[in-house]
């Protein structure tokens, strides 16, 4: 077991339980705290509760959608240091990547992805200074 990213933390937020178990399976190696949520609510409440540093948001989501979690965290008074957030979709439309960067989304995904890709972008934004 690596502990590349130990002390950093990621909540993986998606509905589709497959999905969540393949990145974490992934980042199971790397030393970093794995949370999950499967909707936008719990997503909310996870990251209150506890802080992490990344965000891996699916856009489509139960109860509330990525795109208003993503405003929720990010423009939100509740959390004083916001995280980066990854948001990943099966949308291929360009309208919703705008938006989504214009609400602070770090780094935009289309769904199918290639999970090296995800991790790498993961390793790089936990290491990388703000």
């Amino acid at each position: 077991m690596s502990d590349e990213l130990a002390g950093k933390s990621v909540l993986l937020v998606d509905d589709d339980r497959d999905i969540l178990t393949a990145i974490q399976s992934a980042l199971s190696d790397t030393g970093v705290t794995i949370l999950t949520a499967d909707d936008g609510d719990q997503a909310i409440i996870q990251a209150q509760e506890h802080s992490p540093d990344l965000i891996v948001l699916d856009m489509m989501l139960p109860k509330r959608s990525g795109f208003l979690v993503l405003e929720k965290l990010k423009r939100g008074k509740e959390l004083t240091d916001p995280p980066r957030v990854i948001m990943i979709t099966g949308n291929p439309g360009t309208r919703h990547k705008i938006y989504a960067e214009s609400q602070g989304v770090d780094l935009y995904i289309h769904k199918p992805f290639r999970m090296e890709k995800l991790i790498e972008s993961i390793k790089e934004m936990l290491t990388a200074d703000r």
